[in-house]
């Protein structure tokens, strides 16, 4: 009766997150058209098309039996999005183009070929890319909703916060980028979704997710760091509690091939610019970070086209960009600050140093309390307050013999008996960590709202301080009059091609 009654809630919690997506989505659309209608936009340089260069691409342009309709849709079109519908028509014609991650473009390409093909003589070839860009965005982005609840019950232990993060999350202050063309919807989904698979053990889903991610952005590459420290953890425990070197070297094996696939789309993609760019060009000819001893088209284009550098950024007049990303990298901040606070040992060892928990205590440092969450088989534990006493490393290895690893992460097998839920944090706090840093030294600081949007920790660290009493309800308006500001902003300036981070 208790087992009948958890699924119903948390079918009810799935349904309801299911529920705030698409209403956030339809609320985002709404404000676009509204603001479409409303207001002239303020470049109008985003319906030229001219032909696609090579001459096999170009299609025929009939006339369109819906030329208002597909006006407005190719005017809606504005920033990185003329881009990404650019090379899903035509390929990568220019150099700067490659800046952009293929996996998009592919994605809006199929579709306009298939579901939506008969539309083409109604709205015409551009118009049917940009409508399937923003469908298939749109549905990512509530997919990935739905998986950071799951995940977020998985990892937090706290289905009421787990609620509340995903909620937050629907209403996220770069939600615009969510329901426009942009990467930020399917990177989402592809990381969000594989960290999920990742801490419910299943390995090769994840490391297929994380791969995934790293074709739609360059920053999916990072997330070979979660396989590297699950590796990292079964192998100490293969070494030093199983002592079985072999065991240690098939963990290695499986790990290091993993992050290979993780990284391999990335390295594919530059090594795809390469050929398309420099080979059969004659020395004189050639561009120059071809003749680099690591020709990595991706750090030139960044570099060249548009000035990202470290501290290349720090100037007087970009004072106003840093006021506009400032909210989200203080609640970055704030997070890795207060894990840190409640953790140092765990987060200064990597994980190593087991948690001070008291009595088999399996409540997230994000949780306030409560232990509601639904119990993932990988992390469904024995009450084991008997062996958590003392911090000693060798100790708590020694409490964990019978699992393949040594940290809360699942191992190789799937299977985890350690229910320290700090643990299970620290790649998370890593992460962020590493993503804060790189946005506000090297990137352009402003892009740091989307950048870091799609990091797990922001939502429950907000979802935490917002049931947090006496400061809660404060903080919780704050937090609300922050989103609801960037959604309002960033649906009136962006849609009509005003500049937003």
């Amino acid at each position: 009766m208790v087992t009948n009654s958890s699924s119903f809630q948390a079918n009810n919690r799935t349904l309801l997150v299911l529920k705030y997506a698409i209403a956030s989505r339809l609320l985002l659309i709404s404000l676009i058209l509204l603001w479409r209608w409303i207001l002239s936009p303020y470049d109008t340089s985003a319906t030229i098309n001219p032909s696609c260069l090579p001459s096999e691409w170009n299609s025929h342009t009939s006339p369109v039996l819906l030329p208002r309709v597909a006006a407005a849709i190719e005017d809606s079109i504005v920033w990185d999005s003329v881009y990404f519908v650019r090379i899903a028509q035509c390929g990568y014609e220019y150099e700067q183009s490659y800046a952009f991650f293929p996996l998009l473009p592919i994605s809006i390409s199929l579709l306009s070929q298939t579901v939506f093909s008969p539309l083409i003589p109604l709205v015409g070839h551009r118009a049917v890319l940009g409508l399937s860009g923003y469908v298939l965005n749109n549905i990512a982005f509530v997919l990935a909703a739905l998986y950071l609840y799951r995940l977020s019950a998985v990892v937090v232990k706290d289905s009421e916060l787990a609620l509340r993060a995903s909620i937050l999350f629907c209403f996220n202050p770069a939600s615009i980028f969510y329901s426009s063309i942009y990467t930020e919807s399917l990177y989402a989904l592809l990381s969000i979704g594989g960290l999920y698979y990742f801490t419910s053990g299943a390995r090769n889903i994840a490391t297929i997710c994380f791969a995934l991610s790293g074709f739609s952005r360059s920053n999916g590459i990072l997330n070979a760091g979660y396989i590297c420290f699950q590796t990292m953890h079964s192998a100490y425990s293969a070494v030093f509690i199983k002592k079985s070197a072999f065991f240690a070297f098939r963990v290695l094996l499986a790990g290091a091939i993993r992050c290979l696939c993780i990284i391999f789309p990335f390295v594919a993609f530059q090594a795809f610019g390469y050929y398309n760019m420099c080979l059969g060009h004659s020395p004189g000819e050639a561009r120059p970070w071809c003749k680099a001893k690591l020709p990595l088209l991706y750090d030139y284009i960044q570099s060249h086209y548009w000035g990202v550098g470290f501290l290349r950024y720090f100037q007087i007049k970009q004072i106003p960009n840093f006021l506009l990303a400032s909210p989200i990298l203080s609640l970055a901040l704030c997070s890795i600050i207060h894990y840190v606070k409640l953790q140092p040992k765990v987060f200064l060892s990597v994980g190593f140093q087991a948690s001070s928990m008291i009595k088999g205590q399996t409540v997230s440092p994000f949780s306030k309390g409560t232990n509601a969450g639904p119990k993932s088989a990988d992390f469904a534990v024995k009450d084991t307050s008997s062996k958590l006493q003392g911090n000693h490393v060798l100790k708590h290895r020694k409490q964990a013999a019978g699992s393949k690893d040594s940290g809360a992460i699942p191992s190789e097998t799937g299977k985890s008996d350690n229910p320290d839920l700090s643990t299970i944090l620290v790649p998370f706090i890593f992460h962020l960590g590493f993503m804060v840093a790189t946005a506000f030294l090297v990137m352009h600081v402003q892009v740091a709202t989307r950048f870091l949007s799609a990091s797990p920790p922001l939502y429950w660290f907000g979802s935490y301080i917002m049931a947090s009493p006496n400061i809660g309800k404060r903080w919780g308006y704050c937090i609300w009059a922050y989103c609801s500001a960037y959604i309002f902003l960033g649906s009136l300036l962006f849609s009509n091609f005003y500049p937003f981070t």
